[in-house]
């Protein structure tokens, strides 16, 4: 299989990478901003991992990125890649330009990425997409990220539409909804925060980034039949 991971060379996205390309049947290609020392390093660690450059604030870097989509032909697109923070400010403190920007920042290249995947899939009858959603949008989601939420629940109803609109080209598109997770996109939150998340959560402990990367190769591997899903992972705090 031949797969693409969009910010894949940090937090989450390097461990999806890692555990994808711990599979020799596996060819990754992975996206990096300015983490290109664990781009390297990755390359280094796994043969059958190609990293490639990519600012998602960049047009030039999308429409790149975009033609190696249809020139590599790939099967499967995890769309992981996100510019900016989970928490901002209040949402009457965050100037309306904040939600214009990010939108712009994030959906609008998954938009793009993700239609010329369906072309290739369309194709060869099949393909597989993998959202990185957030379980904010099931349990009461963090004060200071409704900027991120908006975003993340924009990407959730695309997927759903991906898959009902492609589902008799063999297609399929699903979300993973991972709880709060300690990686340098979550840096920025207040320590106490995470102590108290923590403390309530109920294994005492917080989701790790290779826990998530776990149930994305699962999906990778899974049949056709699964289709539409959204796997939620948030050890039962809320249930959907």
């Amino acid at each position: 299989m031949i797969i693409l991971v969009t910010g894949g060379s940090s937090g989450l996205g390097e461990a999806i990478t890692r555990k994808i390309a711990g599979d020799p049947n596996c060819k990754v290609y992975f996206t990096y901003n300015q983490s290109e020392t664990n781009a390297k390093k990755i390359e280094s660690d796994f043969p059958n991992a190609i990293a490639f450059k990519c600012n998602f604030r960049n047009e030039d870097d999308i429409e790149f990125l975009k033609e190696q989509i249809i020139k590599l032909n790939i099967d499967i697109l995890i769309n992981n890649a996100y510019f900016g923070e989970p928490i901002k400010s209040y949402f009457h403190k965050i100037p309306a330009s904040d939600f214009l920007l990010d939108f712009k920042e994030n959906i609008i290249p998954t938009v793009i990425l993700t239609q010329a995947a369906i072309n290739c899939f369309r194709k060869k009858k099949f393909g597989k997409i993998i959202s990185i959603s957030t379980s904010f949008l099931i349990n009461t989601p963090p004060t200071g990220s409704s900027v991120y939420v908006a975003n993340k629940a924009y990407l959730e109803q695309l997927s759903k539409i991906w898959a009902v609109e492609n589902a008799k080209y063999n297609i399929v598109s699903n979300c993973i909804s991972p709880s709060f997770m300690l990686t340098n996109f979550t840096k920025t939150v207040d320590d106490r925060v995470i102590e108290q998340m923590t403390e309530n959560h109920p294994l005492k402990k917080l989701l790790t980034p290779e826990e998530v990367a776990e149930s994305v190769f699962f999906l990778l591997n899974a049949t056709q039949q699964i289709n539409g899903l959204n796997i939620i992972l948030n050890s039962a705090t809320s249930i959907k």
